[in-house]
């Protein structure tokens, strides 16, 4: 199994390039299937998580080819309404087919999805919706068999924002037959941009971005070129790596209207940095102060950057309390950390990390996608070199890490 050497305490310098947004191409990539004419999808990330949605489309019938950060997709003929097993425990975002197959086809059959194990992640907002709309459900050894000759646009009420049953709605609805309104709708970014590559095929999908969401059903989608959103989870990781380790990054291909929490959060721990057309630039001085971090549904502190920034906080000038609201079991990286002389204490859903001088170099396991950077940023500011294993967790989801971070001068390379 590969993994990663880091050795800590050398500054980041230079320029990085953020790469699309991961939560955004994987419901992208599942409603191409609402159409049979080509797709073409911009600043596609290569990670391994795209790599299985893509093969899950093609065990439907389609067919996707990369050339460079452009991916070309086409879904002509759908020659199957199930896909196998062993892809769809890799990954739960293999969730998403639901919806498009049901408005394209009337009926799919999936096992309950895998991913990284932050907790229960429950799919009864999925299937509420869905039924909503007028699909039938049912347990058929192992697999969900969902149908709906015909979808009915319906006021949808979501007990919990859940982005992906927000999502896998709107995929379904709008080729529904009359009105759908989703209320209690999840507003991330990358709903939004999942509802402007419906638009740009012909849908009519409103609100987008609020808690209320519009959409008129229409009767075909058409073909279309797309750009994905830039990833905020990896711009806003490289922000803090940049923060703690010191020195001064330029964070390129950012929105920052899309990390306003994480940059309120570095201005009150006083990291100084600075917004730019070209993007965000951080002048790390190594030296900051423990804040405190609740992590919320978008629009509040995104609990995917709650592991990086917990790293970060372990050099921290004073005590900070780190809470995890979304998932429950999302502490996981919290014992590796302590391998490396982290000073922290779990109290129920909150981390009391009392910052430290020095971190020291050990061998720890990514058990996560989101606690995988953790640990490379904790290495990154340890002494010693420091070996993490586990690391297919971080390719999911972080196109070229270790190759960036080599690119900003970080000393960190893939051995097996």
């Amino acid at each position: 199994m590969a993994k990663l050497l880091v050795t800590g305490g050398k500054e980041l310098e230079g320029t990085v390039n953020v790469s699309g947004a991961k939560n955004a191409i994987l419901p992208i990539l599942a409603a191409s299937l609402l159409t049979s004419d080509k797709i073409v999808l911009d600043e596609a990330p290569d990670l391994l998580d795209v790599d299985v949605m893509s093969q899950v489309i093609e065990c439907l019938g389609g067919k996707v080819k990369r050339n460079g950060k452009r991916l070309h997709v086409v879904n002509k003929q759908i020659k199957s309404i199930e896909t196998p097993f062993d892809l769809i425990s890799k990954m739960r975002a293999s969730i998403f087919i639901m919806g498009p197959m049901l408005a394209r086809t009337g009926r799919v059959r999936i096992s309950h999805p895998g991913g990284c194990a932050i907790g229960s992640r429950p799919i009864n907002f999925h299937l509420k919706g869905l039924e909503c709309l007028g699909a039938q459900v049912r347990m058929d050894h192992g697999f969900l068999d969902v149908s709906a000759p015909k979808l009915k646009g319906a006021r949808i009420y979501l007990d919990f924002p859940s982005v992906g049953a927000t999502e896998n709605i709107m995929m379904a609805a709008c080729c529904a037959e009359g009105t759908t309104l989703i209320e209690n709708a999840a507003q991330e970014p990358e709903i939004v941009d999942l509802a402007n590559f419906i638009n740009e095929m012909g849908g009519k999908i409103k609100g987008a971005g609020t808690n209320i969401i519009h959409i008129e059903g229409v009767k075909e989608l058409h073909g279309t070129s797309h750009t994905i959103i830039p990833d905020r989870i990896e711009a806003g990781t490289f922000i803090l790596m940049a923060a703690a380790c010191g020195g001064e990054v330029l964070v390129r291909n950012v929105i920052p209207a899309h990390l306003k929490p994480l940059l309120a959060k570095l201005n009150e721990a006083g990291v100084i940095y600075k917004e730019e057309d070209e993007g965000i630039r951080v002048m790390g001085k190594g030296c900051y102060n423990a804040v405190d971090i609740k992590t919320q549904v978008h629009p509040g502190f995104p609990t995917d950057l709650q592991a990086p920034a917990l790293a970060m906080l372990t050099k921290a000038n004073g005590t900070a309390v780190v809470t995890e609201t979304v998932f429950e079991n999302r502490f996981m990286h919290v014992d590796e950390l302590k391998r490396m002389g982290a000073n922290i204490k779990i109290e129920g859903r909150s981390a009391i990390v009392q910052g430290i001088d020095n971190m020291y170099a050990a061998t720890v396991v990514a058990s996560d996608l989101r606690a995988g950077a953790a640990l490379i940023l904790a290495a990154l500011i340890a002494n010693g070199t420091s070996e993490i294993r586990e690391i297919h967790h971080i390719e999911r989801g972080y196109d070229n890490l270790d190759g960036k971070l080599r690119g900003l001068g970080a000393e960190i390379n893939k051995v097996d």
